[in-house]
């Protein structure tokens, strides 16, 4: 029988130097001798702690909206910036869903024996007397799980849940006044994380490794919401829903109607609930053009989050939230009077119309896609007419919202690259303002001069502020450039 050598390390090469492999990181343990500090997240522990604790969360999706919430108050803002923002999130489940940490200790036994380190654990638990666990993660979630990993709680150095400057100033400070400046510049330090670049640059032998097997899963990723996909995969970082849809779909479904209202809280509460209802649809359409597109094209446009899937996408859901929401924007919409079956049904063949459009949008080749997206885009421009009546001004309104959306779609397709580039919001405005004066010729300018009218036209004003003076500051008579 062969017997399996470790490999040989230059341990002064790796002293100049901070990348090393697997193997060789086992070697230098081996090794080393005097303090060896040791992270914890996708290094002893080949996934993160923190994640894995706020995905021990249940009822799960309570949990999500919570945390869905939190990102988009982002109070780390104010307690030191990014690095500060799971402490936010780990305090908010604790002190709401208290019983989360319960949840968690009962699953680090199996967590630890499923993705658990082991060869580097075979190796610090062999080689290793003054082993310390060095980690970012937090006391109540580390401990259980390092014990688990057969360390002695008193070698955690963890971060503290109620102090902000433990995650600020990284791990150096903390492990120098555990142990002392004498014992780090003794130490051989392994980690993952190029934060750590301080702490490996005060140590004797410094070794940033990438595991095989290790990986960042986030939490509650199984978790169903709407809304998930649409800014974690399709447009991720662009701040799609408040920019893309509230700021612009949703703005122009209030500013259309909320004059014929007549309760209009309960229509701006009913409208949202229908909001809901239609993107919990009109998303899976955005799921499917993504699994078209790997399926069959040579080179698919898809973002870096859609391999590593880090949303779920369920068939059924979806459609249960649509009705779910879209029920209760009915009821919203027409209390005190009891809803219709006829309000039910024009509103399932407006989402089932929608979702069939999609669906054959995306199978249909890309040339042609130019005479269906203006389908789509007549879709989230005017859904909601199918239960709530418009003002004809606001439909001028939706109209050129409509074209506005198609005709950078229209140039994107027919070779130009740079498409964002068109100015859309300046496009829209210059689209209602020739619509509405088109209509005023031939009905007359009343039905613009309204409070709906001066809403829109300087809601359409103030989205196109910027796009507006850029072209003004470039325009020029073209005799005075002789």
């Amino acid at each position: 029988m062969s017997v399996r050598r470790p490999a040989i390390v230059n341990l002064e090469t790796l002293s100049h130097g901070y990348d090393a492999s697997s193997a060789e990181a086992l070697a230098a343990l081996r090794l080393h001798q005097g303090p060896v500090l040791l992270d914890l997240d996708e290094t002893l522990y080949l996934r993160n702690s923190t994640e894995d604790f706020l995905d021990s969360a249940r009822p799960g999706l309570l949990a999500l909206l919570l945390l869905r919430l939190l990102d988009l108050l982002q109070p780390w803002r104010w307690s030191g910036g990014e690095a500060t923002r799971d402490v936010w999130r780990v305090r908010l489940l604790l002190t709401l869903m208290p019983w989360t940490g319960s949840l968690w200790r009962r699953r680090v036994a199996a967590l630890a024996l499923a993705h658990g380190n082991a060869p580097l654990l075979e190796t610090v638990h062999l080689h290793c007397r003054e082993a310390w666990i060095v980690t970012a993660g937090f006391e109540p979630i580390v401990r259980p799980l390092a014990e688990a990993l057969g360390f002695d709680a008193g070698r955690v150095l963890a971060s503290s849940l109620h102090r902000f400057e433990d995650r600020r100033d990284g791990k150096l400070p903390r492990v120098t006044a555990a142990l002392g400046d004498e014992a780090v510049r003794r130490s051989l330090v392994l980690t993952d994380s190029h934060d750590d670049a301080p702490l490996l640059d005060a140590c004797a032998r410094p070794l940033r490794t990438v595991w095989p097997g290790a990986e960042f899963r986030a939490a509650l990723g199984r978790v169903y919401l709407p809304g998930q996909y649409l800014t974690q995969v399709k447009r991720p970082g662009e701040r799609y829903i408040l920019r893309g849809i509230l700021q612009e779909d949703f703005a122009f479904w209030l500013l259309a109607s909320l004059a014929l209202a007549a309760a209009p809280l309960l229509h701006v509460l009913g409208l949202g609930a229908l909001l809901v209802s239609f993107w919990a649809v009109y998303e899976m359409g955005y799921v499917d053009n993504d699994r078209v597109a790997a399926r069959y094209e040579r080179e698919p446009k898809l973002s870096e989050a859609f391999h590593r899937a880090p949303v779920a996408t369920p068939r059924l859901l979806p459609w249960l939230w649509a009705a779910g929401a879209g029920a209760a924007g009915i009821f919203l919409l027409r209390w005190p009077a009891a809803p219709l079956p006829r309000d039910g049904l024009a509103w399932a063949a407006t989402l089932l119309a929608t979702h069939l459009w999609f669906a054959f949008y995306n199978r249909v080749d890309k040339n042609s896609r130019v005479w269906l997206y203006p389908g789509l885009q007549l879709a989230r421009s005017i859904a909601f007419v199918a239960l709530v009546p418009v003002t004809i001004v606001g439909m001028v309104a939706l109209a050129a919202h409509v074209l506005a959306r198609w005709m950078p779609y229209v140039v994107y397709r027919n070779g130009r690259s740079n498409w964002p580039e068109v100015p859309f919001h300046l496009l829209r405005l210059v689209f209602f303002a020739l619509l509405a004066a088109m209509l005023a010729i031939t009905e007359g300018w009343r039905p613009f001069v309204s409070a709906t009218g001066a809403a829109l036209l300087a809601w359409n004003l103030f989205r196109a502020r910027s796009e507006l003076a850029t072209v003004l500051r470039a325009a020029q008579r073209i005799e005075h450039g002789r």
